[in-house]
């Protein structure tokens, strides 16, 4: 190796480490005509001798002022190599990148100035140091000295022109790093890297789209920076891609659709409204391509539309419809059980619209797929059962219009009305707040007759007599004042002269027995006059604390029928005696039977009072 010395003078390399700026800068331009005659004489042993001599003996001394001389030195041997010097870069590089983090406030900005005058020899040379320069700049954004910040700012502009105009820039190597630093919370970071997003970006031979799920997350975390310039940025940044997507035909949709998901539950106002945007325009371009990701893309949009903000509101109505909308087959990645999963969630969303859209969601589905979602019916059975419950009139009849649909089949029916009597039955007070309004819905939805006669038949066999009494006289109230209930009404006057009629009054009679008010009012309705007869009767000798004889009397004295009545050869007399000519049959119906049914019923309801009276008692 040459000696230094014998290369560069001695007073030259004293001044070069001189504690005066313009002692070294003279110095530094001595070792530039220097370096320059080595260089057109070839003599690159010399060449390598002198910068290694600059580093070792000056970048990385531990006195300042030779560190300062050796940055200049450097810089001055660049240029002195000029076309040359992309050659020694690996030498010269390093020392100087080195000094970005140099404790003195001074070095790092003279290693500033230093790399800066390399850049402005070299260009586009110096680009496989780019990562490492990145980096070194990413630090110096955030340094505490003024003077330093402005020169790391002019490097940094310097850099982003060579990178605009070079074809050796590798946008595959730099992302990772990228990726890394979009973590970084300081507001001066979060500038710079947004500045360096936006510029390549503006590079048509460098595809940031294609890169754009990789510091996605990144850009959406900065709309909600305490700093309005760095959150103004953040978001013109992300009107660009978007802006792009709609204009690009090849879009990764699916990466960016988990970081918007995520995005739209933010704390902050301005993240949602802007990641529910996102997956408004998503749902809209993305087609296909989202289908495996409608489940998570519901389990966002559902919540917001219930946002205190109006504008997420009205996005996320709009989103949920357009997704609502499309029409896809389940056996094309179609999950339907994870769609299910997040409307029955949401089901339990303190929040009525919320609730309302999960269930439009469930009917649609039923409607389109009704093979398919039936086969998850386990999962959100006693979810929809619970939700007739719903504090939200408008959420219960929608949850009726589902157990309609699903009732149609018999076993589902069934299940639907035991719960129903169930619910009743430990929760009086549902039915006495909602009990009509479930009762009419279903009548409309699932046929008043069907409905009735499978209530009455749990009825009958209701060990809760109490209940039974206050279920049955709440049915019959219904039936007696519900125009839902009109055709049903009708078919009761008939059952005299119609064998359905008939076979309906039988069915309810057998539960309507539970209540002495309710048998009368179904006898007088069903225009069963024989019947109430003996029914009047039999009631005369019901003790005071089981029914109001004045009740009766009253009622009997309203009766249009309580004359003697002739019917199928059979007389009934003022006081309910029964000429015996056709067996006590009135069109087939044998009332001795009826009445002895009725008499054990209350006799059960007798007994029944007796014992909670003595059980009261012995307490």
């Amino acid at each position: 190796m040459a000696d230094t010395v014998s290369v560069i003078p001695t007073s030259v390399l004293r001044n070069l480490s001189d504690k005066l700026y313009e002692k070294r800068k003279n110095a530094a331009l001595e070792v530039e005509g220097i370096v320059k005659q080595l260089a057109s004489s070839g003599d690159h042993e010399k060449i390598s001798a002198v910068i290694n001599s600059l580093t070792t003996e000056f970048t990385y001394s531990p006195q300042a002022n030779h560190r300062k001389g050796g940055l200049i030195g450097l810089a001055a041997a660049t240029v002195g190599l000029t076309y040359e010097a992309a050659q020694y870069l690996e030498q010269i590089v390093p020392p100087v990148l080195k000094s970005f983090s140099d404790q003195d406030n001074r070095v790092r900005y003279y290693a500033c100035e230093a790399l800066y005058n390399i850049a402005k020899v070299v260009r586009g040379d110096f680009i496989i140091f780019f990562n490492q320069i990145f980096d070194a700049l990413c630090k110096l954004s955030t340094d505490s000295d003024a003077n330093v910040q402005s020169a790391a700012h002019l490097l940094d502009r310097l850099v982003k022109d060579i990178v605009t105009e070079s074809d050796q820039f590798s946008i595959e190597e730099f992302i990772p790093l990228l990726r890394e630093r979009m973590n970084v919370l300081n507001p001066y970071v979060r500038q710079f890297l947004v500045g360096w997003i936006t510029v390549l970006d503006s590079v048509p031979d460098i595809d940031m789209l294609g890169f754009l799920p990789d510091f996605l997350d990144g850009l959406f975390n900065m709309l909600s920076d305490s700093s309005h310039e760095i959150r103004q940025q953040a978001d013109s940044a992300l009107s660009e891609f978007l802006q792009e997507i709609k204009n690009s035909p090849s879009v990764d949709y699916c990466r960016m659709a988990k970081i918007l998901v995520q995005r739209a539950a933010s704390p902050d106002e301005f993240t949602r409204l802007t990641a529910i945007t996102w997956i408004y325009e998503f749902v809209k371009l993305g087609g296909d391509q989202l289908v495996p990701y409608y489940a998570d893309i519901l389990g966002a949009i559902l919540p917001c539309i219930s946002d205190k903000e109006e504008k997420i509101r009205v996005v996320a109505r709009e989103t949920n419809e357009e997704l609502r909308a499309i029409k896809v087959d389940p056996a094309e990645a179609y999950n339907m059980g994870a769609i299910l999963s997040i409307a029955r969630r949401q089901l339990g969303s303190e929040w009525e619209a919320t609730r309302i859209e999960a269930l439009h969601w469930i009917s649609a589905l039923l409607n389109r797929h009704r093979t398919e979602v039936l086969s998850f019916l386990n999962d959100i059975f006693d979810t929809l059962l619970k939700a007739l419950s719903d504090s939200s009139d408008e959420v219960v009849l929608l949850v009726l219009d589902i157990h309609a649909c699903i009732a149609q089949d018999p076993l589902h029916f069934r299940q639907l009305v035991v719960f129903l009597v169930h619910n009743f039955r430990v929760d009086h007070n549902l039915l006495e707040r909602r009990g009509a309004l479930i009762i009419r819905r279903l009548c409309v939805l699932l046929d008043a007759e069907r409905v009735y006669r499978e209530l009455s038949t749990i009825l009958e066999g209701e060990a809760d007599l109490d209940f039974a009494c206050i279920m049955v006289q709440a049915l019959n109230l219904i039936l007696l004042t519900s125009s839902e209930l009109s055709d049903l009404r009708k078919l009761l006057k008939q059952s005299l002269v119609n064998a359905a009629g008939k076979d309906l009054f039988v069915s309810l009679y057998a539960s309507w027995c539970h209540s002495t008010m309710a048998i009368i009012s179904l006898c007088l309705l069903a225009q069963q006059s024989a019947a109430f007869k003996i029914l009047q009767t039999r009631l005369k000798t019901v003790p005071s604390y089981s029914f109001n004889g004045d009740q009766l009397n009253r009622a009997s004295s309203g009766n249009p029928h309580s004359q003697i009545l002739h019917h199928s050869g059979s007389q009934i007399t003022e006081d309910g005696d029964i000429n015996q000519e056709n067996g006590n049959l009135q069109n087939g119906i044998n009332f001795a039977s009826r009445l002895q049914q009725f008499e054990q019923m209350q006799q059960q309801h007798r007994m029944s009072q007796v014992q909670s009276r003595n059980s009261s008692t012995s307490l």
